[in-house]
């Protein structure tokens, strides 16, 4: 086992990796840019190394300075986190070249999985089903749409490189096609530096299921079953959760075994997911399912998978890469009960999303589950934090364990109604909202759930007037850790046997609150 790794990353990922480090004995090194210097993972690390100013091309992008930070500290390997740096194959060229490990995948896995439209026909030469469509190097617009006519129509358009939406585009008439390819290349070509396509079959009602997988350097894979990743608004999640509703035995096998047959195809080591969409508009069918694309890293919503078969990914992470075999076989891994996770977020719900900054006056989360549930709270932040402007705006992640599906669920909508922030707009209501949406209680999910129903999802409800209270004594002090026990000496403008009082100013959404606090002698 390593006795030092670096982290290179920030917020709750790296505050995941130090914890494991440390339940192994392993020191931890933080690197922070200057927007991040009292920030929690910090904090946490057994060392910390500044790596440059706030922006992530100046600080958490910059391999360079990582690899001189791991060098400086005596670390042995790096950890990448999720994110930043941790699917780029140059930065794992860049570390070995240091003699350093990274921990994960080799940077050939990755280059064979980092452009779609090449590991598409790796997959398919591997045996693994992929969607039908076009995956070739050619890119006329005339054999595109072409190609768009034998597939059928709709098609999606989506870009080689990248992923999280852009670049994306769904056509129904060919009279669309040119105007969409035009619009999905510009996106590409912005976001990814290259504006290739391929052309693939819409799937009606489709569902983001993925299969965890995770190898060694010894030939041996195996996975860790499934996650339901299909609770997405424009292609972002939102909700995940372990096993999927529904999922039958025959499209579980189909699916597991092909994505150890697809980790095997490129002799896969670390964690790794491979992401799948699945047809479900006649239910669960083990023919009805293809492969979509591989993510060579640690997902954000890996506790899920922790949850439900008692793994700790992070340290089979740090085992496989300091030379181990992988601890379990796969008949030694076993599945258990359910688990959500809600990612809560800094961002306004009703207007579209948007992030949100601030600094977080107030964050208090729930001490415990309900009772039978278990209750994990991931996050890199806490009370007197700024959200800043330059990196994800993500607070935290609240991961629930129930004994079943409908037990889990509970117990995500009570920590959801229990957990209090304030300073920042947050999505809080929205995920609430989501957990209570009857047709994803009944597990009657796909990816165009939140889109149908988003009107109802993100609607403002007027706050009680106990909230309005509660906010405006907050914003007293009254009652805060350190402040006096009693409203008097929060309020200004003492005069002896008089009331003493104090205006309020609160903001709902577009609304102006006007509050008045008041003591008594």
């Amino acid at each position: 086992m390593f006795g030092k790794i670096l982290i290179a990353n920030r917020g709750e990922i790296a505050c995941r990796v130090i914890r494991t480090a440390r339940k192994l004995g392993v020191r931890s090194v933080a690197v922070y840019s200057d927007a991040d210097a009292r920030a929690l993972h910090v904090e946490m690390a057994d060392e910390a190394v500044h790596i440059g100013p706030s922006p992530v091309g100046e600080s958490y992008l910059r391999g360079d300075k990582i690899v001189a930070a791991a060098l400086a500290t005596g670390a042995e390997a790096i950890h990448p986190g999720y994110g930043f740096l941790s699917e780029n194959p140059d930065f794992v060229d860049q570390v070995t070249a240091a003699g350093l490990v990274f921990i994960g995948p080799s940077a050939a896995s990755i280059r064979a999985m980092g452009l779609k439209d090449a590991a598409k026909r790796l997959m398919e030469a591997a045996g693994v089903p992929v969607v039908p469509g076009y995956h070739g190097e050619a890119q006329e617009i005339v054999l595109l749409a072409s190609k768009a006519r034998e597939i059928g129509y709709p098609v999606l358009i989506k870009a080689r490189a990248g992923g999280g939406g852009k670049g994306m585009r769904r056509v129904d008439h060919p009279d669309d096609f040119s105007e969409a390819l035009s619009g999905a290349r510009r996106e590409a070509k912005a976001a990814f530096g290259d504006d290739r396509v391929l052309v693939e079959k819409y799937v009606d009602k489709p569902r983001h299921i993925e299969c965890q997988v995770f190898g060694d350097n010894f030939g041996n894979a195996v996975h860790l079953f499934e996650r339901d990743c299909s609770a997405q608004r424009r292609h972002q999640k939102v909700i995940e959760e372990a096993p999927a509703p529904g999922m039958t035995p025959a499209l579980r096998k189909a699916m597991t075994e092909a994505a150890v047959k697809a980790a095997k195809a490129i002799n896969y080591s670390g964690a790794g997911t491979i992401e799948f969409i699945v047809d479900a508009s006649q239910g669960l069918k083990a023919d009805r399912f293809w492969f979509m694309e591989m993510n060579t890293r640690l997902q954000v919503e890996h506790p899920v998978t922790e949850m439900v078969t008692g793994v700790d990914l992070v340290e089979w992470q740090l085992r496989v890469a300091s030379g181990e075999r992988l601890p379990k076989t796969q008949a030694e891994i076993t599945l258990s009960g359910h688990a959500f996770e809600a990612r809560l977020y800094a961002e306004d719900a009703a207007k579209g999303f948007l992030p949100a900054t601030g600094t977080l006056h107030h964050l208090k989360f729930p001490d415990a589950a309900p009772e039978g549930a278990a209750m994990r709270i991931e996050t890199g932040v806490r009370a007197g934090d700024a959200i800043s402007p330059f990196y994800d705006p993500m607070i935290a992640k609240l991961v629930m364990h129930g004994k079943d599906r409908a037990m889990a669920l509970g117990a995500l909508r009570d920590a959801l109604t229990r957990t209090e922030v304030a300073g920042s707009t947050v999505n809080a209501a929205f995920l609430a909202a989501l957990a209570a949406d009857a047709d994803f209680a009944a597990g009657d999910v796909d990816t165009g759930l939140i889109g149908r129903h988003q009107e109802a999802l993100t609607a403002i409800s007027a706050p009680s007037d106990e909230t309005i209270a509660a906010a405006a004594l907050a914003a007293t002090d009254a009652g805060a850790p350190g402040a006096p026990a009693d409203p008097w000496s929060t309020l200004s403008g003492y005069a002896h046997f008089h009331t003493l009082a104090r205006r309020i100013r609160l903001r709902h959404g577009e609304e102006n609150i006007l509050a008045r606090v008041s003591a008594r002698p």
